[in-house]
């Protein structure tokens, strides 16, 4: 199987990758079920490339019923050692306004019920896989190095609060996440992380925050629902800065 440089899993809002070359369709059955779509790998500056959209191309699958364990089967079957993660997030601390993008250090697992571990497959190994640090250091020294390579903010650290969904959270709820020390709240940063743990990926985050968390907005204006239209509105204005910054980690 010919490597993979690099494998980008797009979140909501996120379910291509601009710039991607001569994408062929990539799908490989596992012993886990299958895949949330194909990948879809190509080039880009010049390395291979696979994208896979974590909840389908149609965002049809919530996130408690992704298959997480055969999309990181499938993308590490298929080449790819390095796995950047795309995670749509509320902010909660003011690092972390809308449009942010941020590369997250630390996560916390608020989920609950998902299948967060290959050790249950038939005949397989118990692991303890060490996950002090969650996100892989040189990855993540590589992704920042790009942002300032490519003249594209990041927000450097801070603590994903992993949330079962799909429903948002309570003003309750997030206030229980600031208390924790938690920056950003997303639903699908776990199991995700530690199965790329358990492969042995190379896997780090990148945060794009398309709204304040409730009760969050330093200027007091979310007494409003957080509409669809909001969410998607600030990833696509912040993703425009990815291509730049994909590009530019390519070349690390």
């Amino acid at each position: 199987m010919q490597p993979i440089d690099l494998a980008i899993i797009g979140g909501t809002g996120l379910y291509r990758l601009a710039g991607l070359e001569s994408p062929r369709e990539a799908s490989l059955p596992t012993p886990f079920g299958h895949a949330s779509a194909p990948a879809r790998v190509g080039t880009l500056a010049g390395r291979r490339v696979a994208f896979l959209a974590r909840h389908g191309e149609g965002h049809s699958v919530a996130p408690h019923r992704i298959n997480y364990r055969a999309n990181l089967h499938m993308l590490h079957a298929l080449g790819a050692r390095r796995v950047l993660a795309l995670n749509t997030v509320g902010g909660i601390t003011p690092r972390f306004a809308p449009r942010a993008l941020g590369v997250p250090d630390q996560i916390i697992d608020y989920t609950w019920g998902r299948e967060s571990t290959f050790c249950d497959a038939p005949g397989a190994a118990v692991q303890h896989a060490e996950f002090a640090e969650p996100y892989d250091a040189d990855l993540r020294a590589a992704l920042l190095r790009a942002g300032s390579d490519a003249g594209v903010e990041l927000v450097e650290g801070g603590c994903y609060a992993a949330t079962q969904g799909p429903r948002l959270e309570t003003r309750a709820e997030i206030s229980r996440l600031r208390r924790d020390g938690c920056d950003v709240v997303g639903m699908t940063g776990m199991p995700e992380a530690a199965l790329a743990r358990e492969l042995d990926l190379a896997y780090a985050c990148l945060v794009i925050v398309a709204n304040w968390a409730a009760g969050c907005d330093p200027a007091g204006r979310d007494a409003a629902p957080i509409t669809m239209d909001e969410v998607l509105g600030n990833v696509e204005a912040a993703s425009g800065l990815l291509p730049a910054l994909i590009e530019a980690l390519m070349q690390q």
